[in-house]
């Protein structure tokens, strides 16, 4: 769902709520609002008798939420921006969900309602408690620039990710990270004589810093924690070992430095389909001898076993065929050689790029591309006219022959007036400029004494 700040004005141009990517109204359920619901029982009226259900979801910085009770009865929908209790002094925040959805979430939460963390709702938010909270957001880059000069100067061991200011002004919370205890109460004294505010410290691990931060992951998606994912399960390499996966950590490693939690996602489905396959450790005996396990394909029901004397070679079988040496292993009987059992396989045929809709070929740029020069000289020795060639020849001929040999040459056909019989005269023309040029060389060549054209 997306709100009207996503719309297009008159002219099409986009308006966007200016919050460079992230909701700025808290309906769109993306960035800050990754948690957002929709209240499907909004349109739905109550039965007869029974009240409205009192507590509400509020949602602050980065999709934190927590749930507040409405003890004046104030009218409060959904999108409203209201003043909670805080600790100390009120904080600003806005409503994410209301009604009997509210249960739903508290219940999973493990949260009832006379929990002590439900506080209270003050009021709708003024026009100046929305100033002082959009002024207190503004300081929270450089509260956090300053923060981490001081923690430099310390020399903890730790890493600030993060600022959140309370919606008064009167408290920060300093989000970070840290592999052991440290101890940061002179960090405390420094941070609230530099800023003049109640200080707290909240310690966040690898996960929940990448899922506040946000980020693009491998697979060319925003991060799944700082989208949709809630609940972050443990997640071990024996994902990866299911999977027939490379334990290479610098592929199963996520943003935050951790396993990458997708390795969970299709685990089930990996775990359905290896409950008909044999175990790994299962050794198969065969005439030849035995053979051990090396991979498998799980989608294709493919298993490579190779002899444990000769390792250079993998044979290819498929599950039928492992399962039918297995009944005869377990009856004492040796099946035959893994030779025989592979060339009974058939592979499916693989299936090149098909023009079936008028693509250009996926290997139209292999071949290697001749230089213009090369191709230019080429088409211009194949396009040089007959004509000119045979004037140099005459040329060259005439002017060391002899008279006899002129008069021999009378009677003989010239197949340069033939061939300019039948062109035009603007051709004609063009295939004399050679001619002009070798007399003018013959007429400057001292060592002739014979004129060839007189």
């Amino acid at each position: 769902m997306a709100c009207g700040s996503c719309g297009t004005t008159e002219n099409g141009v986009p308006r966007g709520c200016k919050s460079n990517g992230n909701c700025g109204t808290g309906t769109c359920g993306s960035g800050s609002n990754k948690l957002a619901v929709f209240d499907w029982l909004s349109n739905m009226t109550l039965p007869s008798g029974q009240e409205r259900f009192n507590i509400f979801e509020i949602r602050f910085k980065n999709g934190r939420k927590h749930f507040y009770k409405n003890v004046d009865n104030l009218p409060i929908t959904m999108g409203d921006i209201v003043a909670v209790e805080g600790n100390p002094g009120h904080d600003i925040g806005t409503v994410s969900l209301a009604g009997e959805l509210v249960k739903v979430q508290m219940k999973k939460r493990k949260i009832t309602e006379d929990h002590e963390d439900v506080k209270k709702i003050y009021r709708k938010a003024s026009q100046r408690d929305i100033d002082v909270w959009q002024q207190a957001r503004a300081k929270e880059e450089e509260t956090q620039r300053r923060g981490r000069e001081i923690l430099g100067r310390l020399g903890l061991q730790m890493k600030l990710s993060d600022v959140e200011y309370q919606g008064d002004g009167n408290k920060a919370t300093f989000y970070y990270t840290a592999e052991a205890r440290v101890d940061f109460r002179q960090l405390i004294r420094d941070l609230a004589s530099a800023f003049s505010i109640r200080v707290e410290m909240k310690q966040v691990g690898a996960r929940q810093e990448a899922a506040r931060l946000g980020g693009v992951g491998s697979c060319g998606r925003e991060l799944c924690c700082s989208t949709w994912l809630t609940d972050f399960r443990k997640v071990t390499t024996s994902a990866a070992r299911y999977q027939q996966l490379s334990l290479n950590p610098l592929k199963l490693a996520g943003q935050c430095g951790k396993l990458k939690c997708c390795l969970n996602f299709e685990l089930d489905t990996y775990l359905d389909a290896l409950k008909s396959f044999p175990k790994q450790d299962l050794v198969l005996k065969t005439e030849k001898g035995e053979a051990v396990f090396v991979k498998m394909d799980i989608f294709k029901n493919h298993l490579w076993y190779t002899y444990k004397e000769e390792r250079f070679k993998w044979f290819r079988l498929t599950l039928e065929q492992v399962l039918e040496i297995i009944e005869l292993n377990k009856n004492n009987e040796k099946s035959a050689t893994l030779e025989e059992y592979e060339s009974d396989v058939v592979l499916p045929e693989k299936v090149d790029f098909e023009d079936a809709v008028g693509q250009d070929s996926l290997t139209r740029f292999d071949a290697p591309k001749t230089s213009k020069r090369r191709r230019n000289n080429r088409n211009r020795k194949k396009k040089k006219p007959l004509d000119a060639v045979a004037s140099n020849a005459a040329s060259k001929t005439n002017t060391k022959r002899k008279p006899q040999a002129k008069q021999q040459n009378k009677n003989k056909p010239n197949p340069r007036k033939q061939n300019n019989t039948n062109k035009p005269k603007g051709e004609a023309k063009k295939t004399n400029k050679p001619r002009r040029n070798n007399r003018n060389r013959t007429n400057n060549n001292p060592k002739n004494g014979n004129d060839s054209e007189k």
